[in-house]
């Protein structure tokens, strides 16, 4: 992270106030920015808060955070009053595109249907285009930078204090409005490249600042701004340095638009809902009239499951389900505490002790998820003079964990080797960790382990693997991905994440290390002892599983067996596919919509497939996610190609 503090000296003078700029970047690839004005008192503060809305973005975490503070002479701000605000309602994207070229039609554009156009087929940029307001001829001097508006706020963000979170309405009026007052400038056209912000809008002097509720999908990252100029060319220049160097204050910025409309929260909630279903993205449970299984009834009707986590087929297994009884006989329904106080039971410890031996560890804790465990262990032993390097494809849980941390957070391109030693060579961070899912959970491929670590004992990192769809299902006795690479003692992570209810067949989550590691986690891990503990019984049944998996091999076997049958099914009729490595075999499916209906109708077939969505997966990459278990037949997983494939390949 680099902090650029120029000019920043103690002034007794109020003539001055210091302007606070923040760009973040990951790869290279622009993340955030934000600016604020902050008298001496409040800049600190201005700055923290900069520095966490960075560090927190949607878009993933940066690699480079620059903070720049310079000394403004009071008097060089001009204050200018906030454009007038209204909103323009649009129920789709195409009836906010008619809106907004009407608008433009309105504000003097000759053409606004080919100005969005050339908006369209432009990419991203980091700036405005300004297009000539009559022949719509392209003007800004560098097409690829395009021109960045800068040096303005609100008068009420100061003095000092800023907050973490971006308000995406009033820092958008805040441009328009200085926009709107640059000499030669009659319009301006904006929609957010924020994926989860779907309106935009459109400005001028005399059109005030008029919101578009919608102007695209729900999850579309694309966007961009266009200003209009009807001026003299020579005088360009001057509109240019006026949009780019003048300080200038907004004055009368409402807190949210429409203010004197108050909605419930029902309101507002139906109207995002309303935005999911006509994205494609809205989700809802399947309810299952049957225990888990290669075959389940779900809502009245009975299916091929092809899209459970329950790999080795033991959460109805007998004698695991009897060990939950019995548990549940012997120590009750639940624990009363957390694990720190009352709710560490003694199928607690032996089922800690025999998960620590199978993943070759001294020590192992229980938590209540997967989730909780990645977000407890991360945030335990990382803070905030720590950094974290996370594949750009990890869990969410991940994600979340390295937030929670308050690290400093680096995200590595996908098992991209190359990528990961760069940010660790770069950093002079007090902790390092290195943190990757080991099997994938969206695409079923597999870390590259064995060079993760050669990288992390190089640069002094520790690692820490997700084997959540690992364990029970890679390595000869489903021990997971060290087992597959033979990596023991110094050459495996310290840490070692997994969970009790995929291939399991139970429900928590658990992380394997060192005796004095686990000991921090234990000491550290907010989600570890802030919960109340798992009930014995789930303990029991996950103690049980073990003793089956270790009994019965072919159920890891078959389950990589039958991962590469399916794969090669599909294959042979059509459909690409990815996977094999495990038991996830994910089927691209193209857009959002389109996946939904695939699944839908291989519903009605008698399938059960999971729709994978952004915000699971990027935007564009839907994909039917495929998941086997040990006892699919061949059979079942011939007609599911043959279903899938006429869906996909064959337009059914």
């Amino acid at each position: 992270m680099y902090w650029g503090m120029d000019s920043l000296k103690r002034t007794e003078s109020s003539d001055v106030l210091f302007s606070v700029k923040m760009r973040s970047s990951s790869g290279g690839r622009h993340v955030s920015g934000a600016e604020r004005f902050s008298d001496e008192s409040g800049v600190c503060g201005v700055v923290s808060g900069l520095a966490t809305r960075a560090l927190s973005h949607e878009r993933g975490t940066p690699d480079m955070v620059n903070i720049r503070v310079e000394s403004v002479p009071r008097g060089e701000v001009v204050h200018i009053p906030a454009l007038k605000v209204r909103t323009e309602r649009a129920d789709t994207p195409q009836a906010g595109i008619d809106a907004a070229a009407r608008l433009l039609l309105k504000a003097g554009v000759a053409d606004p249907g080919r100005a969005l156009e050339i908006l369209r087929c432009a990419g991203q940029m980091r700036g405005a285009m300004i297009l000539d307001a009559r022949t719509l001829e392209r003007l800004e001097p560098d097409f690829s930078r395009g021109v960045r508006v800068t040096n303005m706020d609100s008068s009420e963000a100061h003095p000092g204090g800023v907050s973490s979170v971006k308000n995406h309405f009033s820092e958008a009026l805040v441009l328009a409005s200085k926009t709107a007052s640059a000499p030669g400038i009659i319009a301006e056209f904006c929609v957010s490249d924020d994926p989860g912000y779907v309106t935009g809008y459109v400005a001028s002097r005399d059109l005030g600042y008029v919101r578009i509720e919608k102007l695209k999908e729900y999850g579309d990252s694309r966007g961009g701004r266009i200003f209009f100029y009807d001026g003299p060319k020579a005088e360009l220049d001057a509109a240019i340095r006026y949009l780019e160097q003048k300080c200038v204050v907004v004055d009368g910025v409402p807190p949210y638009p429409d203010s004197h409309v108050m909605k419930t929260a029902d309101e507002n909630a139906v109207a995002e809902l309303d935005m999911l279903r006509r994205s494609g993205l809205y989700r809802e449970c399947a309810v299952s009239e049957s225990c888990a299984g290669p075959r389940g009834v779900f809502d009245g009707r009975e299916c091929l499951v092809l899209c459970s986590n329950d790999y080795l087929d033991l959460a109805r297994d007998s004698r695991v389900v009897s060990a939950a009884e019995k548990a549940a006989g012997v120590w009750g329904a639940g624990t009363g505490g957390a694990r720190l106080t009352t709710g560490t039971q003694v199928p607690h410890v032996e089922l800690e002790r025999r998960l620590a031996a199978l993943k070759g560890k001294d020590s192992a804790v229980l938590f209540n998820s997967g989730y909780t465990a990645n977000a407890g262990v991360i945030q335990a032993y990382c803070g905030r003079e720590d950094a974290v390097f996370s594949d750009e494809l990890n869990h969410a849980s991940i994600i979340d964990g390295c937030r929670l941390s308050r690290a400093s957070v680096a995200v590595y391109r996908h098992c991209r080797m190359d990528d990961l030693e760069r940010l660790l060579a770069q950093s002079s961070a007090r902790r390092k960790l290195v943190v990757t899912d080991s099997v994938f959970s969206m695409d079923g491929d597999m870390a590259p382990l064995p060079e993760i670590m050669r990288l992390a004992r190089r640069y002094g990192a520790a690692v820490m693997i997700d084997e959540a769809h690992a364990t029970g299902v890679v390595g000869a006795g489903g021990r997971g991905v060290c087992e597959n690479f033979g990596l023991e003692g110094d050459e495996a992570p310290e840490f070692v994440m997994g969970t009790l209810s995929k291939a399991l067949g139970s429900a928590g989550g658990f992380v394997c290390c060192s005796a004095v590691l686990a000991d921090l986690v234990r000491n550290r891990a907010r989600t570890f002892i802030f919960s109340t503990s798992l009930p014995a019984s789930a303990a029991a049944a996950a103690d049980a599983a073990l003793d089956v998996m270790m009994s019965e091999p072919w159920r890891v076997s078959r389950v990589r067996e039958n991962a590469e049958y399916l794969a090669s099914a599909l294959e042979s009729r059509g459909v690409v596919c990815g996977g094999r490595c495990a038991a996830i075999i994910p089927v691209p499916a193209g857009g959002e919509e389109a996946a939904v209906l695939a699944a839908r109708r291989l519903a009605s077939d008698g399938i059960l497939v999971s729709a994978i969505r952004y915000p699971s997966v990027a935007l564009g990459a839907a994909r039917l996610r495929c998941t086997v278990m040990c006892s699919h037949t061949h059979e079942e997983l011939d007609f599911a190609a043959e279903k899938i494939a006429g869906y996909l390949v064959g337009g059914g």
